[in-house]
């Protein structure tokens, strides 16, 4: 797949790192969707049930395919050196596969890793931090 949206989609500052985030997903290319993950990952898009490595790469490309829509509000930003921690506010409209689409909500927590490069990536990404 050729990427749609290259490496400067990536943020300088933590907290455009949403708005950057939901704009990848809603282009339907998983390969810049997974650019905003450090390589060792965590995520937890069902309660309890985190992926990480190949699984987590699995569940993006595999989500992401299916062409969902997505919606996020930074609520909450802290920054502490090269970590963040964001509150975020989010939904998604995910086709259920038989013609319709199932509405999902959430209130995030994520953290983020700046990297070498002084682009921030999810190390943590908890869709449903507030079900914890």
């Amino acid at each position: 797949m050729t990427s749609s949206v290259d490496g400067t989609q990536l943020a300088d500052d933590a907290r455009q790192v949403t708005a950057r985030y939901v704009n990848a997903m809603n282009s339907g290319d998983a390969e810049t969707v997974l650019s905003f993950y450090t390589d060792d990952a965590v995520t937890i898009w069902e309660p309890g049930k985190p992926l990480r490595g190949q699984e987590h790469v699995d569940a993006v490309r595999e989500f992401v395919a299916s062409r969902p829509s997505m919606r996020a509000e930074l609520r909450e930003s802290y920054v502490a050196g090269d970590a963040a921690l964001l509150v975020v506010d989010w939904s998604i409209d995910h086709p259920d596969g038989a013609g319709g689409t199932t509405h999902l909500t959430g209130t995030g927590l994520d953290v983020l890793r700046r990297g070498a490069d002084g682009k921030w990536r999810y190390a943590v990404d908890n869709a449903y931090g507030d079900s914890v």
